[in-house]
């Protein structure tokens, strides 16, 4: 009965499930956050071009930043 009791005193007392558990939650936080950070500085660099596009065919006239297409 005593083996049994001090085996439970150490499984209760053992910290290193607890420590896994909130490492595993610490790097999914910081997996969300920069996977939230890459699409936010894709989005930005999307408009940005975008922009400049528009703003050359505005200036220009022609066509530089329209995709090109395929001869017939």
């Amino acid at each position: 009965m005593k083996k049994l009791m001090t085996m439970t005193r150490q499984f209760r007392d053992e910290e290193n499930g607890a420590a896994m558990v909130e490492y595993s939650i610490l790097v999914g936080i910081i997996a969300a956050a920069s996977i939230l950070v890459i699409i936010g500085i894709g989005t930005w660099v999307t408009g940005s071009f975008t922009g400049l596009c528009s703003a050359l065919i505005g200036v220009n006239g022609n066509a530089a930043c329209t995709p090109a297409t395929a001869p017939a």
